[in-house]
């Protein structure tokens, strides 16, 4: 029943948000600030964490092609449809629920116990749009973090492969367009922008409505990362099985 509970006023809150909007002139200031705290501080540790993984991918890949029967280009087509399926739009998000989840459920829940939420209530403003929207708004840039991450992925695995001596140029690029489904980076993108949606909208909620002090904080921050992720990978396997069964 607690579930339930949560996941009702999860709706309401979201109803909330979409309700009374705040002053455009405010909310664009509020959505900038946003886009750059939620998206370009995420940048540093998603490029670094995408050409390695992308250049681990390649590796593993080649190691275990022991046969000689199968083409080398095959390293660069497990590369990138590896990156392209699931290591970039869901692994990342991953990430970003750790980072960007915990990032907002501290920073409205520490607003909550010092009462600025009540205030803001107060003052006639409607505390769930002025917060939680600019957040929505400011996620839907997040696909273009993950078309980044796609790219470095796939300058990872090509360096690895290559300078790695595992494979020729040549024939690493050969593997890269093998095959190539279009609607796959289709697939991809619509999973990142539910993703988004998830990544700014889950986090809000344990902020908004936690109860207690500063302790109680952390542990709500804890608890929106474990959700979050929970949802993300549901989300990942509902879309999955709608979109590419």
């Amino acid at each position: 029943m607690t579930y339930l509970y949560s996941i009702g006023e999860y709706f309401i809150m979201l109803k909330g948000v979409f309700g009374r909007m705040t002053k455009g002139s405010v909310l664009r200031n509020l959505i900038f600030k946003e886009i750059n705290e939620l998206i370009m501080g995420s940048m540093g540790i998603v490029s670094f964490l995408s050409f390695f993984i992308g250049a681990v991918v390649a590796i593993q890949t080649a190691l275990n092609l022991n046969n000689p029967l199968i083409p080398k280009s095959l390293v660069a087509f497990a590369a990138r449809q590896s990156i392209i399926l699931e290591f970039a739009p869901t692994f990342i998000s991953i990430i970003m629920a750790g980072k960007v989840g915990s990032f907002i459920t501290s920073s409205i829940g520490s607003m909550r116990v010092t009462e600025q939420i009540d205030a803001l209530e107060v003052m006639g403003i409607n505390s769930k749009n002025y917060l939680i929207f600019p957040k929505i708004m400011a996620m839907l840039t997040y696909p273009f973090v993950i078309a980044i991450s796609m790219f470095l992925g796939i300058a990872g695995a090509y360096t690895a492969a290559v300078y790695g001596g595992f494979v020729t140029s040549d024939q690493f690029l050969t593997g890269l367009q093998d095959d190539f489904i279009g609607f796959h980076l289709t697939y991809a993108f619509i999973k990142t922008i539910l993703f988004a949606f998830i990544l700014a909208t889950v986090p809000s909620y344990h902020g908004y409505y936690m109860k207690g002090g500063a302790l109680e904080v952390g542990e709500a921050s804890t608890t929106s990362f474990v959700w979050t992720s929970v949802v993300l990978i549901i989300t990942n396997y509902v879309v999955t099985q709608l979109l590419l069964s």
